[in-house]
């Protein structure tokens, strides 16, 4: 029955689905796991490469983590030339309206404007929807620290906590049982390394195949953005492994 109502994103099925749609939404599920946790001073993500190389120039790319303005950043997880496009008019509007207005953007409006586009994607024949799904992280003076979903279809949500690409369902399972509230940003980097040893496909995860990332209030009541160096994230996956001898959680 699929086949013959897949090859527009315009023609409904008689089930009342866009196949197409559900498509790339499946392609979400072949990147690597992206993970977004909330905490009471601060907002962080992180994400697994696929990428890797002894021989890649880890200054000049990214795959996982792209700053949006100086509150806000993203982790992506789908086709990354799709995403590419999104990013730069991510960038492009928070540009906009700090020229227009004087002041950053809020999170939401943002989220909501780059949703409205990929929405677009999915109403008019000879488009194809893009093949991304973002996780937004960010702060403004309205609503604090702040995470979004979104999907292809153009829907997006708010969350405490989120997981997107392979092993998602692992990934939500143990947020569900291990966030809780009022959570540091420091809580939530481990609890972010220990989701990351359960979905990722080897044993010793480390720096060369993860990035990681947060928006987080200073000392001084100073929102900044910031990536974990190698270093850092060495030891976080270090601390989340499991010990020898040690039994896991399935």
């Amino acid at each position: 029955m699929a086949r013959r109502y897949d090859s527009r994103t315009t023609t409904f099925s008689p089930e009342g689905r866009l196949y197409q749609v559900e498509y790339a939404m499946e392609a979400i599920n072949l990147a690597g796991s992206t993970i977004g946790i909330l905490a009471e001073d601060g907002v962080i993500l992180a994400g697994e490469k696929k990428t890797t190389s002894k021989l890649l120039d880890q200054s000049k790319q990214h795959e996982k983590l792209f700053q949006l303005d100086t509150s806000m950043f993203c982790a992506v997880a789908g086709i990354t030339s799709d995403a590419n496009i999104l990013i730069n008019k991510l960038r492009l509007t928070a540009a906009q309206h700090v020229y227009t207005f004087g002041e950053g953007m809020p999170v939401e409006e943002l989220v909501t404007s780059i949703c409205d586009y990929k929405q677009g994607y999915t109403q008019f024949g000879g488009l194809r929807p893009f093949g991304v799904s973002f996780l937004v992280a960010g702060y403004d003076e309205a609503h604090g620290f702040q995470l979004y979903h979104t999907d292809p279809s153009g829907n997006f949500s708010g969350w405490k906590s989120y997981a997107i690409g392979i092993n998602n369902n692992t990934a939500m399972q143990a947020l569900r049982q291990d966030w809780k509230p009022g959570m540091k940003t420091q809580e939530a980097l481990e609890l972010a390394a220990k989701v990351l040893v359960k979905t990722m496909d080897t044993a010793a995860p480390t720096a060369e195949r993860l990035e990681f990332g947060m928006v987080q209030r200073t000392p001084e009541g100073k929102i900044v953005f910031r990536t974990l160096k190698d270093a850092e994230i060495n030891k976080l996956m270090a601390d989340a492994a499991p010990k020898e001898g040690e039994v896991t959680e399935s």
